[in-house]
């Protein structure tokens, strides 16, 4: 579904209005932590360098999630010859998607929960372990890298060895972030 700027804006509101912040907003709709900004601020003119990804149409049905995993499976074989312990998806986008990879190539699974707007998250205990084990991360989309690099930073605290990145989409020109290889399926990047 595509929406006007005014869209955006009201749906960003409303989202607020729920007590959702800036990141969850953001992952709502598509868009950047720098858009949600800019759609609840008044009277900045120029909006930021963006662009929304809707990516509903695969979200809707398992069935397509699943192909989706078959396809990162298929990067993992490529990129790390199916060498990975544990996948790891970052909340919300990346949790479908991560969870079925994990299933296609037999791995552990777990959750980064990137909840805060001031750069804090955490790995949900309830799920695999990343200690000492072999880890890619999956998200939906990649804007400026940020959530990824937190993530990142996050793993390797728990001493795991992060050995690739990939997200359905890469708005950013990077193939790496934090010297982790950075696979995107979809480049978009303004021209």
């Amino acid at each position: 579904m595509t929406l006007s700027v005014e869209e955006l804006r009201s749906k960003a509101a409303e989202l607020r209005a729920k007590g959702l912040n800036t990141q969850q907003i953001a992952d709502e709709l598509s868009v950047s932590q720098t858009t949600v900004q800019w759609l609840s601020s008044e009277g900045v003119e120029s909006p930021p360098d963006d662009v929304r990804i809707g990516w509903r149409t695969i979200g809707a049905r398992a069935t397509r999630i699943e192909a989706i995993g078959l396809i990162l499976a298929d990067i993992i074989d490529e990129e790390l010859a199916g060498n990975v312990d544990t996948i790891v998806g970052i909340s919300l986008n990346g949790i479908a998607f991560a969870q079925s990879l994990a299933g296609h190539i037999d791995a552990d699974f777990a959750i980064y929960r990137s909840v805060d707007e001031d750069g804090s998250g955490h790995l949900s205990n309830k799920y695999g372990n990343v200690a000492g084990r072999d880890v890619a991360v999956i998200d939906d989309v990649l804007s400026t890298g940020s959530t990824m690099r937190r993530t990142i930073e996050a793993l390797r605290s728990e001493g795991a060895n992060v050995c690739l990145c990939m997200v359905l989409v890469n708005k950013t020109e990077r193939n790496e972030i934090e010297g982790v290889p950075l696979r995107g399926l979809i480049r978009a990047v303004n021209v």
